[in-house]
């Protein structure tokens, strides 16, 4: 069977030797480096044209260029190299990559879909405002003298910064004309992960299923331990009076009430004054 293996050598967990083991473990797989941002789309779209399978050993921003590149065609696996690697563990694969790919060495095809921020593919989340305000400034922090980026703990701490800042307070969008102070939404769960704890900001979301979508429309200081306690337990979002709450939606519309940041599976996509989040259902096979 012909596999390619496509890796970005600048994810945070990604080295030359567990390349190498990668790529064994695969039943040797070709291996495509990645050279810049969004060649991992042109590698997927090369590789479709000859592999039986495409495996992808990056972060969850390689992931992204990869699923944005595939017709839906050649089956698909994640091996876990970023720092959080969101999709992988989503869909229940080992964290340690050389365990991952061991696992997909015989793994069995599962069809998902995917949403769309925009026309822009996302296989667990897409933001506007805070969350995606978060990755920017992570972004601007760049990466540590390792290599690796800002891990789970920072991220979080962004997050929690610019709700006490104030930044996100009072409503700056409108989801399908209700106010809001930013918006999440959710192809999988869990949203994210804090190291190993998973948080589920969006407890019914489904692979198989339509977007979800959960919007606060007021926060203030003290409305910050009952989000927490939602996110960590998994339950209560959808029954808070002040949070707009979405199902299995096969379309949202956003309208910004200034240019908001915008996020699809971790990645910034720069300034937006309005989203149009679609499902594309039984969109690509993957392997778990």
């Amino acid at each position: 069977m012909a596999t390619s293996l496509i890796v970005n050598p600048r994810a945070s967990r990604v080295h030359d030797a567990l390349i190498d083991s990668v790529a064994a473990a695969l039943g040797g797989a070709t291996v495509a480096r990645t050279e810049g941002p969004g060649h991992a789309t042109e590698l997927a779209r090369e590789a479709q044209a000859w592999a039986d399978a495409i495996y992808v050993f990056s972060g969850d921003g390689g992931f992204n260029e990869v699923l944005n590149g595939l017709d839906g065609s050649v089956p698909v696996g994640f091996v876990p190299g970023g720092g959080t690697s969101v999709l992988p563990r989503a869909l229940g694969l080992p964290r340690d990559p050389l365990a991952a790919a061991q696992r997909l060495a015989v793994a069995t095809p599962r069809r998902i879909s995917l949403g769309r921020a925009n026309g822009r593919r996302f296989a667990f989340g897409a933001g506007v405002g805070l969350d995606a305000d978060a990755v920017r400034r992570m972004n601007a922090r760049g990466r540590r003298p390792d290599g690796r980026r800002p891990g789970d703990a920072f991220f979080t701490w962004t997050m929690a910064r610019l709700l006490v800042e104030g930044t996100y307070a009072a409503p700056l969008l409108e989801v399908e004309g209700e106010p809001a102070c930013f918006a999440l939404a959710a192809n999988l769960a869990p949203y994210s992960y804090l190291g190993r704890v998973p948080l589920r900001v969006h407890p019914y979301a489904s692979a198989e299923a339509g977007i979800d979508l959960i919007a606060p429309q007021r926060f203030r200081l003290r409305s910050l331990p009952r989000l927490a306690a939602y996110v960590l337990r998994g339950t209560g979002q959808e029954r808070a009076a002040d949070i707009v709450h979405l199902h299995d939606r096969d379309r949202i519309e956003i309208r910004c009430l200034r240019p908001l940041p915008l996020q699809v599976d971790g990645e910034d996509i720069g300034d937006v004054e309005s989203v149009l989040l679609e499902v594309e259902r039984d969109a690509v096979t993957v392997l778990v």
